[in-house]
């Protein structure tokens, strides 16, 4: 079973499982408007939420990706917040944990975030799985919360768990900053970051998230561990903009503008989180996802930007 199966990831994830003939695929959604887009998969109504009853929905379920969380905002900081995204990120999925356990689901494999890690790294020094947990936002908190969570009930009922933290997604139909750029890249709008060269990122394409999480259903090696996933391939911000250019066959227009300036403009716009995310670095080391389960992402980076553009999984 897959939750959230409409949302960018779990809908990606869905459509992955249904071409594999072994696995039988149920896919819970929120309204039955959510249906739309999802061909021939199991649909099951459940509105995540630490009240809601999976007793139906995990009958004969060998395996849960929850995949459904609240997303995290950018002007969303306040305590307040916090409260909001532990209701779905915390109690609803602890809600649904418990009752896999009961039904007898033999693995849970929970969609976190690097935010559990971190904000940012130091250029060159990349965060690790077993890293100390520094979250700093209350989306980040309340993954790491939930993690936390998940492996207390692991231990108590024998349920295999498995922790996969992406960073920054990219795939068809991705929103936010990533949408900007490719739009304001297609309108030939010119962009200030040719001065952003020296911070690398790491990025994950849609299909090499779902290539691990479909890798993770069932190698024995994946159970009980967390682990981190990218493209291992990081690159700056001005490359990534000249390669979704390329991506576009429409040659990305960037002018100078050092980073200074665009520290203190971003101060006065209060938009620090945006510049943080776009002249910052943040990678991860996938060594231990390589190595112990034998896999590497199928898609480059190049490839995986010419499927955003083209609309591909």
């Amino acid at each position: 079973m897959v939750t959230g199966g409409s949302g960018f990831v779990g809908k990606a994830v869905v459509k992955k499982l249904m071409t594999i003939e072994y696995i039988a695929v149920r896919a819970s959604v929120r309204h039955s408007k959510d249906r739309i887009g999802l061909k021939n998969p199991e649909i099951v109504i459940a509105h995540l939420s630490r009240e809601t009853s999976w007793l139906e929905a995990l009958v004969d379920i060998n395996v849960v990706i929850h995949t459904a969380a609240r997303a995290h905002i950018l002007k969303e900081n306040s305590s307040v917040s916090l409260e909001e995204f532990r209701k779905i990120n915390v109690d609803a999925t602890i809600n649904l944990a418990i009752q896999a356990a009961a039904a007898g689901v033999k693995r849970f494999i929970f969609l976190s975030s690097i935010k559990v890690n971190g904000e940012s790294t130091q250029l060159g020094r990349p965060f690790m799985a077993e890293d100390v947990p520094r979250p700093q936002d209350p989306y980040g908190v309340s993954k790491y919360e939930a993690e936390r969570a998940l492996r207390k009930i692991a231990e108590q009922t024998g349920m295999e768990l498995v922790i996969i933290r992406p960073p920054l997604v990219y795939g068809a139909g991705v929103k936010a900053n990533f949408a900007s750029m490719i739009q304001i890249i297609q309108q030939g709008l010119p962009l200030p970051f040719a001065s952003v060269t020296a911070n690398k990122r790491s990025l994950v394409a849609l299909g090499n998230l779902v290539d691990l999480i479909v890798a993770c259903i069932s190698h024995p090696a994946a159970a009980n561990q967390t682990f981190l996933v990218s493209d291992d391939e990081d690159i700056s911000t001005a490359e990534l903009l000249r390669r979704m250019g390329l991506a576009l066959k429409r040659p990305a227009k960037l002018f100078y503008v050092p980073k200074l300036l665009l520290q203190f403009g971003a101060v006065l716009l209060n938009k620090l989180e945006v510049y943080q995310r776009l002249c910052g670095s943040l990678q991860v080391d996938i060594t231990k996802t390589k190595d112990l389960l034998h896999w590497k992402p199928p898609l480059s980076v190049d490839e995986g930007l010419r499927r955003v553009i083209k609309g591909e999984l």
